[in-house]
């Protein structure tokens, strides 16, 4: 039994150093299917398939083709990315780096920060009205623009908390699960591990969701500023 159940998050109490586990996050690299074949495998199939329906919708997301082209296949790299970190953090003796703050704000604060200087500085008088919904009444004016002035400060904030507490929540349920293994008999063991079982089949949808959602709250948010 562990003393601290959040010690499972650590990356230097895991089987190799704080390094090396932070360094696991380049594995999903390797993951990709090399694309020099002459006849494709199926996983490339598979994939190019998944990426090519990204991109036609997050291209619909984004909107004005002509000047956005291209930009779409910078928000597939982000759900690449949070994708495979997000599978790799379930296997045994795999750190989870999504599951860190460290990780997840260092992705979604920069890109917001970009987003607000590229449409502050090309785009100030929309920035301006998008402070003010359309039909507001004046009296709240003032209002709804602290209002949305705050939730498009938090917007960074809850992109990364999002995505390190639903990585969180999996993981130690079933960490709590697991370590009631030894003092169980036969027949409720069996049941545990089938409940380990879905539990693992949930999180593996969790890992697209939460990379999907990460992606196109993303593209959202440039898709306003334009």
């Amino acid at each position: 039994m562990m003393a601290n159940l959040f010690s499972i998050f650590d990356p230097s109490t895991n089987l190799f150093n704080s390094s090396l586990n932070w360094m696991s996050t380049t594995l999903g690299l390797f993951l990709i299917p090399p694309m020099f074949w002459l006849i494709p495998s199926r996983h490339l199939i598979l994939w190019n398939k998944m990426m090519y329906n990204l991109h036609k919708e997050f291209k619909t997301l984004i909107g004005n083709a002509k000047i956005n082209k291209g930009s779409s296949l910078t928000f597939i790299s982000l759900f690449s990315i949070i994708m495979f970190n997000n599978f790799l953090g379930l296997f045994p003796y795999l750190f989870t780096s999504t599951s860190h703050m460290v990780m997840t704000l260092s992705i979604s604060l920069p890109m917001w920060l970009s987003f607000m200087l590229f449409g502050w500085i090309n785009n100030t008088q929309h920035m301006f009205a998008h402070l003010v919904p359309q039909g507001t009444p004046p009296v709240l004016m003032p209002f709804m623009v602290c209002i949305e002035t705050i939730s498009n400060i938090i917007r960074p904030g809850t992109l990364a908390v999002r995505l390190a507490a639903n990585m969180i929540a999996g993981h130690l349920l079933i960490t709590l699960l697991g370590n009631t293994g030894p003092n169980l008999s036969t027949i409720l063991l069996t049941t545990l591990i089938l409940t380990q079982i879905m539990l693992l089949t949930l999180e593996s949808a969790v890992s697209i969701i939460q990379s999907y959602v990460f992606a196109v709250l993303s593209t959202l948010y440039s898709s306003e500023v334009n």
